[in-house]
C-alpha cells in the first residue's frame, strides 16, 4: 500500500525554508524532495492558498515563508493540503441494502473519526518551530567538538 506523504514532504521543506531563510525556488524543492519542480508548485500553492508561504516569480524569485513557525502546527499544514482521508482503512460499500455491511460501517467509521480526532488533536499540539529548533540543536551538538580527556 502506497502511503502519502504529502504532510511530511511539506513539513521538511517548511523547516529547511525557515533554517535556509530568503527564498527558496521550486527547482530547489525539487532537488530536496527527489521530485518535479511542476510537482512542488502544484504542491506549495495549498501552502501559499493557506498564507503559510509566498511566492515571487521570475529571477530571484521563489517560495517565501509568510508566518513565523511559532504560529504553525503541523496540523495546520495537515488542514490545508486537504487530505480526503488520514487513513488507509474505510468502510465497504458494496451493497448499502445488507444490515451486516451498515453495522460494520457504523464501527469503522466511528474508530476511524475517534482516532482521526486524536491524530489531529496531537498534531496540533506541535508547533514546527519545535520540530526546527530540535534540527538546529542537532546540528549545533554535531559542531561542537568534545573536550580531551
Amino acid at each position: 500500500m502506497q502511503r502519502d506523504t504529502r504532510l511530511a514532504r511539506l513539513l521538511h521543506v517548511l523547516i529547511h525554508m525557515h533554517l535556509r531563510g530568503g527564498t527558496t525556488t521550486s527547482q530547489t524543492i525539487a532537488l530536496m524532495l527527489h521530485t518535479n519542480p511542476v510537482v512542488v508548485r502544484r504542491t506549495m500553492g495549498a501552502l501559499r492558498d493557506a498564507g503559510f508561504v509566498t511566492s515571487t516569480g521570475g529571477p530571484g524569485g521563489g517560495w517565501a515563508l509568510a508566518r513565523d513557525l511559532d504560529t504553525l502546527t503541523v496540523r495546520d499544514v495537515c488542514e490545508a493540503i486537504a487530505h480526503t482521508s488520514l487513513f488507509a482503512v474505510g468502510p465497504a460499500q458494496d451493497n448499502d441494502a445488507c444490515p451486516v455491511e451498515a453495522a460494520v460501517n457504523r464501527r469503522i467509521n466511528a474508530a476511524l473519526a475517534a482516532a482521526e480526532a486524536a491524530l489531529m488533536t496531537a498534531f496540533g499540539e506541535v508547533p514546527l518551530s519545535e520540530i526546527a529548533d530540535e534540527v538546529a540543536q542537532a546540528a549545533q551538538a554535531k559542531s561542537v567538538p568534545t573536550p580531551a580527556r
